[in-house]
């Protein structure tokens, strides 16, 4: 890989995590909004679980890419 795409990469990263971590929130605050409304707020909720999920592998790869001093 380039260094220019590793440097682009790991910024990429981090503003997946970050805008994933927002996202997330979002999600959790709508779910408490939809109490009531069937299964939407615990649809919300899984969202928000997965989207968790989806930032710990991000934050993985980033931590990886880092070991490799790259």
């Amino acid at each position: 890989m380039a260094t220019n795409d590793i440097a682009k990469l790991k910024t990429l990263l981090g503003y997946w995590i970050e805008h994933n971590h927002e996202h997330g929130q979002e999600f959790r605050e709508w779910a408490d909004r939809a109490v009531g409304w069937g299964d939407i707020s615990e649809d919300l909720r899984q969202a928000a679980e997965e989207m968790d999920k989806a930032s710990q592998l991000l934050s993985r790869a980033l931590d990886k890419l880092e070991g490799k001093g790259a």
